[in-house]
């Protein structure tokens, strides 16, 4: 009787294991899952972004690492159609981020990207020397022949839109200088080699006490528009939809407006 007892009683210990054998593994396979169904975003995020959103968009990427432990975002700033040009041959490239519509058409276009967003927008002002020494106050006065302006070339944003305000203006401007991104025509200015620059108003704002601006009135001046688009070969595809996410969403939003961006369409 007593030998009976003690083999019920292994028994029912052994029973009891393999049920806490068994909650265990169970456990164990839920939290794999759990861990799985939330695991951030890393690796490297590589953005190629129009020049003129490079301090926004260091600061943005900052936080972005931040809010991420684990991603490091890389930047590669230039004029929007040399960044397409350089998707277009295969450069690897996560995100696209443009000064036009039009170089982000030429990206999708080619079925590299698809559902682009607008983010941002822009406009355009006169860049001087600081205090002004040519006293420049409109946009007829770049076509004095003794004011040295520097603009963006024509097949960059910045220069399509410049060549927009000169049509508008009713004026014809000489350039001593043609330049590839908006980042080259503020140099140009900071440096004295040009007494006026034709820049974003963002451009302006980060100047500071180096330079000074001259505005350009509603009905001389346009809007550009700023889009944004995960590319479909990205080497980091998580990476880069959620580096979209962010730009599009309020913190991005707040970074951007305080650079004086303002929102998408307006």
């Amino acid at each position: 009787m007593r030998v009976h007892r003690a083999r019920m009683g292994v028994a029912v210990i052994c029973l009891a294991i393999v049920a806490m054998l068994a909650a265990a593994c169970g456990t164990s396979s839920s939290t794999v899952r759990t861990t799985s169904a939330s695991q951030k975003v890393s690796g490297t995020v590589v953005v190629f972004a129009a020049a003129s959103l490079k301090d926004a968009f260091d600061q943005i990427g900052k936080q972005f690492e931040q809010a991420n432990p684990g991603v490091s975002v890389k930047f590669n700033y230039a004029g929007s159609s040399s960044l397409a040009t350089q998707i277009k041959q295969a450069a690897p490239a996560d995100v696209f981020a443009s000064a036009d519509t039009t170089n982000m058409d030429a990206v999708t276009n080619d079925n590299l990207a698809s559902g682009p967003k607008n983010f941002a927008s822009n406009t355009l002002e006169i860049m001087v020397g600081a205090g002004n020494p040519k006293h420049i106050k409109s946009v007829s006065d770049l076509a004095n022949s003794d004011v040295k302006v520097a603009v963006c070339a024509s097949d960059v944003p910045c220069g399509t839109y410049t060549q927009e305000v000169f049509k508008k203006a009713g004026v014809t401007v000489h350039p001593v200088s043609e330049e590839t991104s908006v980042s080259s025509v503020v140099t140009k200015v900071t440096l004295g080699e040009a007494d006026a620059g034709v820049v974003y108003t963002t451009d302006v704002k980060a100047g500071g006490d180096k330079i000074s601006g001259v505005t350009i009135p509603a009905n001389q001046n346009v809007t550009a528009e700023y889009p944004i688009v995960a590319l479909k070969d990205a080497p980091n595809k998580d990476g880069a939809t959620a580096f979209v996410n962010y730009v599009l969403g309020s913190a991005g939003q707040k970074v951007l407006q305080s650079f004086g961006f303002k929102p998408a369409g307006k």
